[in-house]
């Protein structure tokens, strides 16, 4: 097999199902022939299991040592937090896993602070992927959140509807955050080569119908755990793997990705903007959208700013004039 780096990826929360799916994934789309998988939890199970798939060009390892795990890291995929479960906000995380994040982002200042790109996937992601960013030091580019999967939930909830292949709903996004908070973007989605505004509010898509698919494209995790029975696990490990991929100097990545954002507008926040990931890390544009559109992504960064704030009330991360003193990139 011809792998697209030899650079080391780790896996944090491989023992999980979202890690072990992600090293799965990582394996079969060849990204590195240098595999770590680490969790507080064993995950030499999960090793076994991928060396008895035949991956036998590849070097699996597996640790619950950190400091052994992170060793010359170059990239890491981060699935470990506490899952979301029956009833659960992804916002009703918040606690717990910034303090996760906190002690992830510390760990990589210390032990791999030379490492190229990070993925965040556990929720809330964008607070996550911002207490991540803020005590690994690293550069903003440098970490990303998963975001696109409220993206491909909006192209998949519009296929269904007019009964065509997914590949025929395009320009599908989401922006903001990845919570029911988020900014469902329409104004640029076709349906078969036709605009989707020109759909709303005739027989094909009645107006209604139209706010009842954004609404479930907001609640799209909680509908997996009622479907399953447990958190969404394939889409966001297959997902995270997609834009690691493009962090290696892979195929681009499709979909908008959780980013920090400092405009005049929006500020030292983690959210999902028109992005695209290369070897040189994450960049973004601000989204282009209609007026109302824009309104909701404005309501999102509202949100997230105050999920931030309630982790500087809980001692989670210092007041934002603080922010330059721990990582001098923010």
């Amino acid at each position: 097999m011809k792998f697209l780096t030899n650079d080391k990826l780790v896996i944090v929360g491989a023992a999980g199902m979202i890690g072990s799916n992600m090293a799965q994934t990582a394996l079969m789309m060849g990204l590195t022939s240098n595999l770590c998988l680490y969790d507080v939890f064993s995950p030499e199970g999960v090793a076994e299991e991928l060396r008895q798939s035949g991956f036998d060009e590849a070097n699996i390892t597996a640790t619950t040592n950190v400091a052994e795990a992170f060793k010359d890291a170059k990239y890491i995929l981060s699935s470990g937090g506490a899952p979301r479960k029956q009833g659960m906000t992804r916002e009703d995380l918040l606690k717990g896993n910034c303090e996760i994040a906190e002690q992830l982002g510390k760990d990589i200042k210390q032990y791999c602070p030379d490492v190229k790109h990070v993925v965040i996937i556990f929720n809330p992601a964008d607070l996550t992927g911002l207490v991540t960013l803020l005590y690994s030091g690293l550069k903003p580019s440098q970490v990303t959140t998963l975001a696109g999967l409220d993206s491909t939930r909006l192209q998949s909830a519009l296929a269904k509807k007019f009964g065509v292949p997914q590949y025929k709903v395009t320009g599908s996004a989401t922006y903001g955050g990845h919570g029911e908070q988020m900014a469902v973007f329409g104004s640029a989605v076709k349906i078969d080569g036709k605009p989707l505004n020109d759909l709303i509010g005739t027989p094909a898509l009645s107006a209604e119908e139209w706010a009842a698919i954004k609404t479930a494209v907001t609640k799209g995790g909680a509908k997996i755990i009622e479907l399953r029975g447990r958190s969404s696990f394939q889409s966001p490990s297959y997902l995270s793997v997609e834009m690691i991929r493009s962090a290696m100097g892979g195929e681009t990545f499709r979909w908008p990705a959780g980013t920090y954002v400092q405009t005049d507008k929006y500020d030292h926040i983690m959210m999902a903007m028109q992005t695209t990931i290369d070897a040189t890390g994450c960049h973004y544009t601000m989204p282009v959208g209609t007026p109302e559109e824009i309104a909701g992504l404005d309501a999102s960064y509202a949100h997230l700013c105050k999920m931030r704030d309630e982790l500087v009330e809980l001692g989670i991360v210092p007041a934002i004039s603080e922010w330059n003193k721990i990582n001098p990139n923010l």
